[in-house]
C-alpha cells in the first residue's frame, strides 16, 4: 500500500515522467495545428510579392492559392483508412515529411507547374495532420485531458495563420527598407527573393514536428486492434498511472467485443434511420454553408484586397496581421466560452457576425466600385499591329489615361489609380492583374498571343474590349474579381 502510494504521490518519479509525457503530447499536437495554420495562412503573406515577380495570370494565382484546400480534400478522403492500415505515429510522420519537403519545391520552383505540386503537397500535409493528429490525442491521452489537447491543436492552428502573418509584415519592412535605397529592378528582384524566403521560414516547424512525432508512442487503441496488447499496456502506462492503464486497457476489450458483437448490423441500423438521417443532412448544410462564406479565400488573399483597396505594401501587412489577430482572439473567447454557452449558442453568434460583415464590405464595394474610368480608346491605341502591347503604369500614364477618358472629377487621382486590362484574342478573354499607379516596381503589363495559350490556327487582332480605372480607397476592401469588372465596365460604357 505504502509503495502505491508513493507511486501515485504528485512528486514520484512516476508522475512527472507521465506529466512529461503528457505535456509532450500537447506540444506535438500544437506543433501540428501549428502546420495546419501555416500551410493555409502564408500564402496570404507571399502571394503579392509571387504576383509581382512571376507570369502567372489571375487563374493560375488562384489555383496556386487553392491548391493546399485540394489537397486537404484529397488526403482527408484517405486519412481515416490510412491511419488504420499504417498507424497514427507513422501518418504523423509522413504528414510531417510532407510539410517539409513542400517547402523547398515551392522555394525552388520556376514553373507554374513545380509551384502548383509543391502547394499540393503542402495541402496534402496539412489535411492529413488535421485528422490524424485530434485522433491521435483522442486516443493517448486520458479522459480528464482529452478535450485540453483538442484545444490546443485549434488554438494553435489559429496562431499558425497569426505567426504566417507575422512573417510577411518582417519581410514588407524589408522590402519597404530596399525601395527607399534601390531602384525599380533591384527591388524587382528583391521580391522575387522575399516570396520564396517567406516559405523558408515556415521550414523549422515542420521539422520540430517531424522530431516530436519520433520521440512518442504509436496509440494504445490502434495497437489493441492489431493484437499487440503488451505494447499497448506500455503506451499506456507512459500517460497514466498503472490502475488507469489496467482500466482503460479492459474498456479497450470491451469496445472490441461490442464491435465484434455488432459487426452483423448494416449502416441502415445507424446512420442512415430516420432520426439520424435529417440531423445529419442539416450539419453537411451547415458546414458547406461556412465553407461557402469565404473565410479561406480572405485569408488566402487578404493582403492582396487590401493592397487593391490603395493600401501600401505595409499597411497590407499589417491588415493582414490584424485580421488573424482577430480570428486568434475570436477562437481563444470561443474556446472559453463553448462549454458554458454551448455549441449552438456560438454558432448562432458565429454566423450573425459573418452576415454583418459581409454585409458591410459588400457596401464599401458598391461605393468604391462608383468611380471608375473606362478608357478603352486610348488603351486600344497602344496596341501594336500583331496585336501585342507593352504598357508601363505609373503616374504618368495614370495621368494621360484619365485624361484621355475626359473624367474630371476629383475622386480619381492619377498618384492613387489602380488599372486592370479586359481582353480578348477571337474566343479567348481574360484579365491582367491590378497595377498601381504608384508602385514604382511594377513590371509592365505584357499583353501577347502566346501568353493566352489558345489552340487556334487562325487568331484574330487584339481587341481590347474593357478597360477599367479604379480609384484607390482607404477603407474599402476589394477582391481581384474578373466579373465584376466586366459588368462595372459594361455599364459604364
Amino acid at each position: 500500500m505504502a509503495s502505491a502510494l508513493t507511486a501515485n504521490s504528485p512528486a514520484s518519479p512516476e508522475a512527472m515522467a507521465i506529466r512529461r509525457f503528457n505535456l509532450m503530447l500537447l506540444t506535438v499536437a500544437g506543433l501540428g495545428g501549428l502546420l495546419y495554420g501555416i500551410d493555409v495562412g502564408i500564402i496570404g503573406s507571399a502571394l503579392p510579392y509571387l504576383e509581382a515577380t512571376t507570369n502567372l495570370t489571375a487563374a493560375q494565382r488562384s489555383v496556386v492559392v487553392a491548391a493546399v484546400l485540394l489537397g486537404s480534400v484529397i488526403s482527408t478522403l484517405f486519412s481515416g483508412m490510412l491511419a488504420d492500415w499504417l498507424g497514427r505515429k507513422p501518418l504523423m510522420l509522413f504528414s510531417g515529411l510532407a510539410f517539409v519537403c513542400s517547402i523547398p519545391v515551392i522555394a525552388f520552383s520556376q514553373t507554374y507547374g513545380t509551384l502548383f505540386a509543391g502547394r499540393l503537397l503542402q495541402g496534402i500535409s496539412g489535411g492529413l495532420v488535421g485528422v490524424v493528429v485530434p485522433l491521435y490525442l483522442a486516443e493517448c491521452l486520458s479522459a480528464s485531458t482529452r478535450g485540453k489537447g483538442t484545444a490546443v491543436f485549434q488554438w494553435m492552428l489559429t496562431l499558425g495563420i497569426v505567426a504566417a502573418a507575422l512573417v510577411g509584415i518582417y519581410f514588407s519592412y524589408r522590402v519597404a527598407a530596399v525601395a527607399r535605397v534601390a531602384d525599380a529592378a533591384t527591388l524587382l528582384a528583391f521580391k522575387d527573393v522575399v516570396w520564396r524566403r517567406i516559405f523558408w521560414v515556415s521550414l523549422p516547424p515542420g521539422l520540430v514536428f517531424v522530431f516530436g512525432s519520433l520521440l512518442v508512442t504509436e496509440s494504445p487503441r490502434w495497437l489493441y486492434r492489431k493484437g499487440a496488447t503488451k505494447r499497448a499496456h506500455a503506451a499506456l502506462l507512459r500517460s497514466r498511472t498503472p490502475q488507469q492503464a489496467a482500466l482503460e486497457l479492459e474498456e479497450m476489450a470491451a469496445t472490441v467485443r461490442a464491435a465484434e458483437a455488432k459487426s452483423g448490423e448494416t449502416l441502415h441500423d445507424s446512420l442512415l434511420r430516420r432520426k439520424y438521417v435529417i440531423p445529419f443532412l442539416l450539419a453537411c448544410i451547415i458546414l458547406f454553408c461556412n465553407t461557402a462564406t469565404g473565410v479561406n479565400s480572405l485569408i488566402g488573399y487578404n493582403t492582396e484586397i487590401l493592397l487593391q483597396s490603395g493600401l501600401n505594401d505595409l499597411y497590407a501587412h499589417w491588415g493582414y496581421v490584424l485580421f488573424t489577430l482577430v480570428n486568434f482572439l475570436a477562437t481563444t473567447i470561443a474556446m472559453m466560452l463553448v462549454d458554458r454557452k454551448g455549441r449552438r449558442f456560438l454558432l448562432i453568434v458565429g454566423t450573425s457576425g459573418v452576415i454583418v460583415s459581409l454585409a458591410i464590405v459588400g457596401m464599401l464595394f458598391r461605393s468604391t466600385e462608383k468611380v471608375t474610368v473606362d478608357a478603352r480608346d486610348a488603351v486600344q491605341a497602344l496596341a501594336g499591329p500583331s496585336g501585342e502591347m507593352t504598357l508601363h503604369f505609373d503616374k504618368a500614364e495614370a495621368a494621360r489615361l484619365i485624361g484621355a477618358a475626359g473624367y474630371t472629377g476629383n475622386e480619381l487621382r492619377s498618384d492613387h489609380a489602380s488599372l486592370a486590362i479586359i481582353y480578348s484574342y477571337g474566343d479567348f478573354t481574360a484579365a491582367t492583374s491590378f497595377v498601381r499607379s504608384d508602385d514604382e516596381a511594377a513590371a509592365p503589363i505584357e499583353i501577347t498571343r502566346a501568353s493566352c495559350k489558345i489552340r487556334l490556327l487562325i487568331l484574330t487582332p487584339l481587341g481590347l474590349r474593357r478597360f477599367a480605372l479604379k480609384r484607390r480607397w482607404w477603407a474599402a476592401f476589394r477582391q481581384p474579381a474578373t466579373d465584376g469588372l466586366w459588368r462595372l465596365a459594361s455599364t459604364v460604357s
